[in-house]
């Protein structure tokens, strides 16, 4: 692929001057994805939620207006911050704290110190195949035994796999996003020591998006 930490580099940058200027791009209802993983990690007794890729929020505010305490991380300190401020406007937070994190370095987090993990579209970032395994090995490590982790993709299947701007391995380019979008293949890759619990397609947005949302159990 293309020079990955000059792409990751200019991505980082381009998300930064999106979210200063459009704060509420994606909406302040939560995604449905965090909605059903806030079922999720109540059944499976969690009370702790480790959001990586949170933006300006929608979904960690949520968790933590559902009783979970939160640990938000994000590389935009403009998102987070805005963050910061609509959960003290909702009142939660006590139960909400920031971290400005790059997901390529390893989590600042302990050994099995969190119970649940949520990543909604972060691993299709513009990351490599590598990068991803490495950073669903950090989740793994942070996960207490038995902890539940939700994220979602973007896939091959989407009608903007193939098209824009090639970068390799998988990812394009399109409005000056850049995309990793996952074969299934990956999918069972990154599951990999793991119980699989679950692989569901959705659609989100006007394109629509076509994505996988996806269930995994670390070993208890």
């Amino acid at each position: 692929m293309a020079d990955e930490k000059d792409l990751a580099d200019a991505q980082r940058a381009h998300r930064q001057d999106t979210y200063a200027a459009h704060p509420g791009m994606y909406g302040e209802r939560p995604s449905d994805p965090a909605v059903h993983a806030a079922a999720l990690f109540r059944a499976a007794g969690a009370d702790d939620v480790l959001e990586l890729g949170a933006g300006h929020g929608r979904d960690a505010l949520f968790f933590a207006r559902e009783g979970f305490t939160v640990r938000a991380t994000d590389f935009s300190a403009t998102g987070l911050a805005r963050l910061r401020r609509a959960a003290g406007e909702q009142g939660v937070t006590e139960r909400v704290t920031t971290l400005v994190h790059d997901v390529r370095d390893p989590l600042p987090l302990p050994d099995d110190s969190v119970d649940a993990v949520f990543a909604h579209m972060l691993l299709c970032m513009a990351l490599s195949t590598p990068r991803i395994h490495a950073l669903v090995g950090e989740i793994r490590r942070v996960l207490r035994p038995g902890g539940v982790f939700v994220h979602t993709v973007r896939h091959t299947g989407d009608a903007h796999y193939g098209t824009g701007l090639a970068h390799g391995d998988d990812i394009h380019e399109h409005g000056g996003f850049a995309v990793h979008f996952s074969p299934r293949a990956l999918v069972d890759a990154l599951a990999h020591g793991w119980t699989l619990e679950e692989v569901v397609p959705f659609e989100e947005g006007e394109l629509p998006r076509r994505l996988w949302r996806v269930t995994q159990r670390a070993p208890g």
